[in-house]
């Protein structure tokens, strides 16, 4: 159906958003004649070598430079964060092509920075340099029998976290992802591991790949994008109406197929993530009776939201949400509203993992959220510049995405699955435009009074959702592109909005692929592969190189960015391709 907003006035909303866009890198070493790529264990002395280059000499530097949980992982951020002019959208790839070549500078020969979110070879034998050897030993942080304490990165932060998550669930943690059964892979896979002490026999599943510590989810790269609100209100309604939209956009960025040299069933890492730091004990996961601990858990403490924030979203709460009561009652008496006091009740019935003496008296940090890293700066800035304009479109329109929590956890679990932007189906609302401020052609309030809970959302393909389908939904993208008729955008910015929401119009339609479906089908034509879903040294060096050179623009790959796309060279205000 066509869509047709209308705004009063230009169609701003209260405040415009700042913005951070932060992205995770990979340090990588090509060895080219024995056709091998490892993990460069640089990270220290290469984030150091940044900041004394950039930041401690000059503080209004356009980079800044973080560490991170590898210690072959740096992340990147703006020196200062985006402003609120729609011209803005032309810095986004500007500084992250800045951010590449600003670190790739400071690297030896045959080491690159890599945007890959998983490594394909991540805790196999000989994935770093210099080589290590994992330590499964009591006296270690992971007593992981793949992945060394030496990938972690030295400062006290990640190794505390990575043993104190061990120490609180009481064994290690436990990874199992579903492995991809290709026409020669073993059925039932089931691996044996020399060095175990009965602990990986015991948790390992047929035909899954087994992971065991904490690195295998924070060892991954990840696109961040973080907002900052004019006002709780705000934050809270946009917190609210960005969640049904995560798994919508980790479905379009998927890019983690392959997992400790092998071939998954799934695109995404949400799910390892998130069970990489999962430090309930066995009480709190329900396996045994409360005896020691307080209370039922029902997910790791990253995982999906719980319960939404504002007043709009509170009937669509329909998760049971575990709440420390004597928090709660102490912060309802100090005047914080229900909803807010029952959010931070049930973030409390969790331990603290790590407490610096220096650290304990801070402001409190921003949240974040985060999709799957792409290859290319140009596919970056497309998924930032996506979704900061999908917060200001919510904001500007009143839109409306919130459907109950339990169908967007479904959505989730959905989202991670192999090629699920083509296959999966998503609950999704339908009457998004309920606000004052918008009209959609066939997508107005319901006829006969309010509608039922069950009519107000249904089943939609990725496809349907971003794109739009005639008589069912006006897509976000046509949303998108009536909020720019609507505002006064310069020439060169629409011109590098439209490339970006192309992008992104592609993927969900599946003319061009995730990253995700582009390394499986690598890796399935690569001569080497022998349809076992094993990952060899040198389809791995085969890979990692190609990622390498598309992301530094020295190769083409139209199934992935399409055919005669164009790269965005700014320049002041003017804008070119080259």
């Amino acid at each position: 159906m066509q869509c047709m907003m209308f705004s009063s006035g230009n169609g701003l909303p209260s405040s415009w958003l700042l913005m951070f866009s932060r992205v995770e890198y990979m340090l990588v070493a090509f060895d080219h004649e024995h056709k091998k790529v490892r993990l460069s264990l640089t990270g220290e002395e290469v984030l150091y070598t940044l900041q004394e280059k950039g930041e401690r000499v000059n503080p209004n530097h356009p980079t800044l430079w973080r560490p991170e949980y590898g210690s072959y992982m740096i992340e990147g951020t703006p020196g200062q964060p985006y402003g609120g002019t729609m011209s803005e959208f032309n810095t986004v790839q500007d500084n992250m092509r800045k951010r590449r070549q600003e670190a790739a500078s400071v690297l030896k020969e045959d080491e690159a920075l890599c945007t890959v979110t998983s490594f394909p070879r991540l805790g196999c034998p000989g994935f770093t340099l210099p080589e290590c050897e994992p330590t499964p030993v009591e006296g270690g942080a992971s007593k992981s029998l793949f992945f060394p304490d030496d990938a972690i990165n030295k400062h006290p932060r990640f190794s505390t976290l990575t043993r104190n998550i061990r120490h609180r669930r009481g064994e290690k943690v436990v990874i199992n992802v579903p492995i991809f059964k290709d026409k020669n892979t073993p059925s039932p896979l089931i691996e044996t591991f020399p060095r175990d002490d009965g602990e990986a026999a015991k948790a390992a599943k047929p035909d899954h790949i087994y992971m065991d510590a904490m690195g295998f989810g924070m060892g991954n790269c990840c696109l961040q994008v973080t907002f900052q609100a004019c006002s709780i209100s705000e934050a809270r309604c946009l917190y609210d109406q960005l969640a049904p939209i995560c798994p919508i956009v980790m479905a379009l960025s998927a890019a983690a197929p392959f997992y400790r040299g092998y071939v998954s069933d799934i695109d995404c890492r949400w799910g390892v993530i998130s069970a990489s730091v999962d430090d309930r004990t066995r009480e709190e996961r329900g396996l045994e009776p409360l005896k020691n601990n307080h209370y039922r858990i029902s997910k790791s403490r990253y995982d999906s939201i719980d319960s939404y924030l504002s007043e709009c979203g509170e009937k669509y709460n329909d998760i049971d949400l575990t709440i420390d009561k004597e928090i709660y009652e102490h912060l309802v008496k100090e005047g914080i509203d229900h909803l807010l006091a029952q959010h931070i009740a049930h973030l409390f019935i969790r331990d603290p993992l790590t407490l610096f003496e220096e650290k304990i008296h801070l402001d409190d940090a921003n949240e974040s959220d985060h999709f799957e890293v792409q290859l290319t700066d140009f596919e970056n800035s497309a998924y930032v510049v996506f979704v900061v304009l999908l917060t200001r479109v919510i904001l500007s329109y009143k839109l409306d995405f919130l459907i109950p929590l339990s169908k967007v956890d479904e959505n989730m679990k959905v989202a991670q699955k192999r090629d699920a932007v083509r296959q999966g189906m998503f609950y999704f609302r339908k009457d998004i435009c309920k606000g004052g401020n918008a009209v959609v052609d066939g997508c107005g309030p319901a006829q006969n009074g309010k509608e039922t809970d069950a009519e107000e959302y249904t089943l939609m393909s990725i496809d349907t959702i971003i794109n739009g389908k005639d008589g069912v939904f006006p897509g976000l993208i046509p949303i998108l592109n009536s909020y720019l008729e609507n505002m006064e955008v310069d020439v060169d910015t629409r011109c590098t909005i439209l490339n970006y929401l192309k992008l992104i119009k592609k993927r969900a339609s599946g003319e061009l692929m995730t990253v995700a479906r582009w390394m499986r089908e690598f890796i399935a034509n690569h001569p080497d592969y022998k349809q076992d879903s094993v990952i060899t040294d040198e389809m791995n060096y085969s890979l990692i190189r190609k990622c390498n050179q598309i992301a530094q623009e020295k190769a083409e790959c139209p199934e992935l960015l399409g055919v005669g796309f164009k790269k965005i060279k700014h320049s002041g205000n003017k804008t070119s391709s080259f």
